[in-house]
């Protein structure tokens, strides 16, 4: 794959930068784009923030010296050109790829990932513990933090800044990649020009003696402070990162390599915290993607010669059935809104923003904020839906206990990204939701089989008074019709097949795996019968002590956790009416599962319909065999 490419193909790490022209590292640059798009064209993942930071990388290769100096990025998906260059050139083909490198950073996986991480903003916080460490330990060397625009709307990051601000540590650099999604910088020749100079080792001298001289001089240091400000603020948007207490240089083009290097080596010498604001081009050097970053941040395997993505036929998505359902249910609820913390693409929310832009938030990268905005808009008589991943809704805990729960207030949680999601791996997988929303009081929990259950749980939901979470998978539905909406009983199970040697109850996305089980498990001479738990909080306490009655073994099935999930709530049921039975939980292992494709992991772990049949006849049999003995 790499022998097309006339550097790329020798290149060895990062060494090789220091000693290459800039003609040289032009070309470079363009080889690790086509490479990205060569990748990315087969295995899908995410195009534009990587191909945006192409120079940015390369630039921090070159001035510092990583491990030794730590470099820490920002969710990590916009590190596609940091894995090429430092040392998982040869493994790129690899990305996203079941037992292949990860679409994000991981420390098991290389010395030069500092910090992994697939949730946004956390970058500042964890470099300034790196930064303090090794201030503590008596270490040199730098320490840099990553982030992008977009994780500038996440609370964490203001709070790191601050934060960093009061410390103020020398050898700490931010660099904000504002690649003109939000912020609109001053940007231009003149101001690249301005940057260099500011950020020089005279400028900054001379600005902090005159400073400290001025500050002993009565009267006059509030006038030279506001002096500076105005000035300062006269050509660039950097004030708010001065009161924070850092030294603001920039904006710069990050697609300027030289000036990228020139600034960053002139950085270095500055005393105290720096926050170091370049532009950048998201999906720069491919027409398509950057022509619509949005849709081209992550995306399936396409057509690189025309932008086209390869589309299988399948059913419906979840997520779109989730869409069209909430424009019907706000046509008939004028009092139902929307929030989402960044995802309206994402959660198949488009069409309900254009069609009520004014029922429609999306708040930013700001899950936190989201669920408590939702609780206020409950509190006011709305029937506020929380749109969320389920991977990402972890990071509103506290919110979710504190704000919505506690007040019992009505806010329906709408849950996509249920179980394992695939290719984007640990960080996103969402196995945990059953287990965490399961302890909080006064929380309905819902999982639905298919489609038109989906739309019935919305509908059941949005007439329900208290907290309400429905939650489903990634990716293609089963394929079921679906009209109208039915009102379904709150804490109700169904009943689907009958059996007689065990009976299994299944959970949303393993309901329809459970079903082809039970036929084959049948042509095995194994009877089993199949109950939908479509509520796992309430749970149908009337059909679970018939089952108890009628079977002599119960079989759980989810995809999420076994600990502290449905297959445990059933075991407590149990166990506090003092009924033995034996039980057997099929779920998701106390371990973090890898990334790959989504239908391999769940095989893999055994929740499809091939894993859920081995298994139980695997658990029958061996009771059988127990009951012989006896």
């Amino acid at each position: 794959m790499l022998e097309r490419y006339s550097i790329l193909k020798d290149y060895s790490g990062p060494i090789d930068l220091k000693y290459m022209s800039y003609e040289e590292l032009t070309c470079l640059s363009e080889e690790v784009r086509d490479y990205i798009l060569e990748v990315t064209a087969k295995n899908g993942g995410h195009v534009g923030p990587g191909l945006g930071v192409v120079e940015l990388t390369i630039a921090l290769l070159r001035v510092f010296n990583p491990p030794s100096d730590v470099i820490v990025w920002d969710i990590g998906h916009q590190a596609y050109p940091w894995k090429i260059l430092t040392d998982r050139k040869d493994k790129f083909p690899t990305l996203r790829q079941y037992g292949g490198i990860s679409g994000f950073l991981r420390r098991e996986e290389s010395i030069y990932d500092a910090f992994g991480a697939g949730h946004s903003s956390t970058s500042i916080s964890a470099a300034l513990g790196f930064r303090k460490a090794m201030d503590i330990l008596g270490q040199e060397g730098y320490v840099v933090a990553v982030i992008g625009d977009g994780a500038m709307t996440a609370g964490m990051a203001y709070e790191a800044l601050n934060n960093a601000g009061h410390l103020r540590p020398n050898r700490f650099i931010v660099i904000l990649n504002d690649n003109e999604m939000s912020i609109s910088p001053n940007v231009g020749a003149i101001s690249t020009y301005l940057s260099k100079i500011l950020s020089g080792r005279f400028v900054q001298e001379t600005r902090q003696r005159v400073k400290h001289l001025l500050e002993h001089v009565s009267g006059v240091s509030r006038i030279a402070k506001l002096t500076e400000e105005f000035l300062k603020g006269l050509i660039s948007p950097g004030v708010i990162f001065e009161e924070l207490g850092f030294n603001y240089i920039g904006p710069v083009n990050g697609h300027d390599l030289q000036a990228l290097e020139k600034t960053l080596e002139n950085i270095k010498g500055i005393e105290g915290p720096v926050l170091f604001h370049i532009y950048t081009k998201k999906g720069k050097g491919y027409r398509p993607a950057e022509s619509d970053p949005v849709t081209w941040h992550g995306v399936a395997p396409y057509k690189r010669e025309s932008g086209e993505f390869i589309k299988k036929p399948s059913p419906p998505t979840w997520t779109s059935v989730f869409g069209k359902a909430v424009v019907e249910l706000a046509q008939m609820y004028p009092e139902l809104v929307v929030i989402t913390p960044a995802m309206k693409e994402g959660s198949g929310l488009v069409e309900f923003s254009q069609k009520f832009p004014e029922r429609f938030f999306d708040v930013g990268i700001a899950e936190q904020h989201a669920c408590t905005f939702a609780g206020g808009l409950a509190a006011q008589g709305l029937k506020p839906i929380a749109s969320y991943y389920s991977t990402f809704l972890q990071r509103a805990y506290d919110q979710l206990i504190h704000d919505i729960a506690l007040q019992n207030l009505h806010v329906v949680f709408a849950i996509d990204r249920g179980g394992l999601v695939g290719d984007d791996g640990p960080t996103h997988h969402g196995v945990f939701d059953l287990s965490y929303l399961r302890c909080i009081p006064n929380m309905v929990i819902s999982a639905p089989k298919d489609e038109q259950e989906l739309r019935d749980l919305l509908y059941t939901a949005l007439n329900w008074h208290g907290p309400f979470a429905v939650r489903y998978p990634r990716g293609p539905a089963y394929g079921a019709p679906t009209q109208g909406f039915r009102e379904l009983p709150v804490g109700s199970w169904e009943i689907l097949t009958e059996g007689e040697d065990a009976v299994i109850l299944a959970v949303g996305y393993t309901v329809y795996q459970a079903l082809k089980a039970q036929e084959e498990l049948r042509k095995e001479g194994i009877r089993v019968g199949v109950v939908n738990a479509r509520f796992v909080k309430p749970m149908d306490e009337n059909i679970l002590s018939q089952l108890c009655t009628r079977y002599p073994l119960l079989v759980t099935v989810e995809d999420n956790v076994v600990m502290g999930g449905f297959g445990s709530g059933v075991l407590e049921w149990l166990s506090k009416r003092g009924i033995l039975k034996k039980v057997l939980m099929i779920g998701v292992p106390d371990r973090f599962v890898d990334h790959g494709n989504q239908n391999l992991l769940r095989n893999l772990i055994g929740i499809d319909a091939e894993g859920i049949a081995k298994r139980v006849k695997e658990f029958v049999r061996s009771a059988k065999s127990e009951l012989h003995i006896l």
